[in-house]
């Protein structure tokens, strides 16, 4: 403990000032010994009710009205009013400048270490790791927020609540599919999307006179030739196959009108924005995780807090990285934020402490004297299922006794496939990281044809791997849901990834 060093805080109520001070201690550890890159920070302090509102907006601080959103907000305030869930600490935005929302109702210690978790932890991730970089745009979020909630107030005031939602509710359902997986997506900015929407209610409005003076004067809109001229394009110009289906309904849909492909666009600009969080819970919340740890426990060796406040940040910190046993009730399968806590740790070890082992295992980073360098690193340029494929040591494996059960459908019992050797140690490492693969987590659905000079049938084409199936009441609903963005009759063919042998088909026309 550092001599004639006051504590920046004794008691439980916090202030302004003091939250000031104590923000100026953490940046000075995350920065100067830490050396994390973050965003400026937005610290603001919100109610629980205002917390529950965020939480029913899927954490962000702009957002359209939908539905869903209110269903969202009653569920989790009844059960928070009845004390059978709490709320969380804190939520954090991924922009430039990163916002992070407190809980009005921390104390002055919780206020201090979700300021390190989220200020610093999160925001260094966000501003660093690639996917984030590459795949969302920090720096216009805000303002597309606030474009896509005033575009969609200004739709159900033109066209009615009743007509906005059941295009919501439509795109809501296929927001899975609404992402590019494989390439960059395209990222107007929200001026360019206002310039956009600008242009297509003018052309909108002078194709309607186009077509009212045509119908009246000729007796005919549009030729048979012209139509399918227009309409006759197919898989080259489609760009077909197409993972993204949103993406296509919204380019290509004959059903849609401007201010409802808008609609679209903005669910699957969100739905893309928040894919990366999707990819990375593991190393977003080990990250933040590992950082307010080291900053907490640095801050005591400063004497900047009291042994009180940091038995209380301590407590918080057991019960966020707790793990129930495989038995417990509450078992929710592997806590992110303990396996990538214990994952940040067992790296800082490997490079302080290697064993013979881990030189074997790890032979770029062990026993590197800059661990600091190695997180980073790793922060950096790797999503859960490629960090837990590069780092998961065996001793970690062992201390968390990991093991794989193998469950094949044509044997009555289960098998312990992988045990505690080193073959034992690859595969359960393999099988633990494909777990967190969101190429086999979520359903490969990519839209494989349309014949638009024809029927005009949407046909849709479904990758099954390991025989695993679609749930046929959630297919079929979602299925209407596409006929009523593309205006004719969608077909889904299920066909195995291996064999390419068709397994099932299904169509709006059944």
């Amino acid at each position: 403990m550092t001599e004639n060093v006051t504590p920046i805080f004794e008691g439980h109520e916090w202030s302004f000032e003091l939250l000031q001070k104590a923000y100026d201690s953490i940046e000075e550890i995350a920065i100067g010994e830490l050396g994390l890159d973050v965003y400026p920070n937005q610290i603001e302090i919100i109610s629980s009710e205002q917390m529950l509102d965020a939480y029913s907006c899927v954490g962000l601080p702009l957002m359209y009205q939908h539905w869903s959103f209110g269903k969202h907000f009653v569920r989790d305030e009844a059960y928070y009013r009845k004390g059978l869930a709490g709320l969380a600490y804190e939520i954090v935005i991924n922009s430039n400048p990163c916002i992070s929302y407190n809980m009005e109702e921390n104390s002055m210690a919780l206020q201090t270490l979700v300021m390190a978790h989220a200020a610093f932890g999160h925001n260094h991730f966000f501003k660093n790791n690639y996917l984030f970089r590459e795949w969302t745009d920090a720096d216009s979020i805000h303002d597309y927020l606030a474009f896509a909630k005033n575009f969609v107030a200004n739709c159900e005031e033109r066209y009615g609540v009743d007509q906005v939602e059941d295009i919501l509710d439509a795109a809501h359902a296929l927001r899975d599919q609404g992402v590019f997986r494989y390439r960059r997506p395209p990222r107007p900015t929200a001026r360019e999307l206002e310039a956009i929407h600008r242009q297509r209610d003018q052309h909108a409005a002078q194709q309607s006179v186009l077509d009212l003076w045509t119908d009246s004067t000729l007796g005919s809109g549009k030729t048979g030739q012209a139509q399918d001229s227009h309409r006759g394009l197919r898989q080259p110009d489609l760009n077909l196959p197409q993972e993204n289906v949103l993406y296509f309904l919204e380019k290509h849909s004959p059903n849609l009108e401007p201010w409802q492909s808008e609609i679209v666009r903005i669910v699957r600009y969100l739905a893309q924005y928040l894919y990366p969080q999707k990819q990375t819970k593991v190393m977003n919340e080990g990250c933040a995780t590992f950082v307010h740890y080291y900053i907490v426990n640095r801050l005591l060796e400063k004497g900047l807090i009291t042994q009180g406040a940091f038995m209380e940040m301590m407590h918080s910190h057991t019960s966020v990285i707790k793990q129930p046993d495989f038995d417990d009730p509450m078992f929710p399968g592997l806590n992110p934020y303990a396996l990538g806590f214990a994952m940040m740790q067992d790296i800082r070890r490997i490079c302080e402490n290697p064993t013979k082992e881990d030189l074997d295992w790890f032979p770029d980073f062990a026993g590197n004297d800059d661990w600091k360098s190695v997180l980073r690193e790793a922060w950096a340029n790797y999503r859960d299922e490629s960090f837990i494929l590069q780092f998961l040591s065996p001793a970690l494996i062992r201390k968390l006794k990991l093991f794989v059960i193998t469950d094949d459908a044509d044997k009555s019992d289960l098998v312990v496939s992988q045990i505690h050797n080193q073959q034992g140690y690859r595969e359960i490492r393999r099988t633990l990281a494909r777990s967190y693969d969101l190429a086999y987590l979520v359903p490969d659905i990519q839209v494989s044809d349309v014949d638009l000079k024809g029927d005009r049938e949407l046909k849709l084409c479904h990758s099954v791997l390991d025989n695993i199936m679609l749930e046929e009441k959630s297919r079929d609903d979602v299925l209407r849901y596409t006929k009523r963005l593309w205006g004719y009759d969608v077909s889904l063919c299920g066909r195995d990834r291996d064999s390419e042998a068709t397994i099932y088909r299904a169509s709006t026309r059944d």
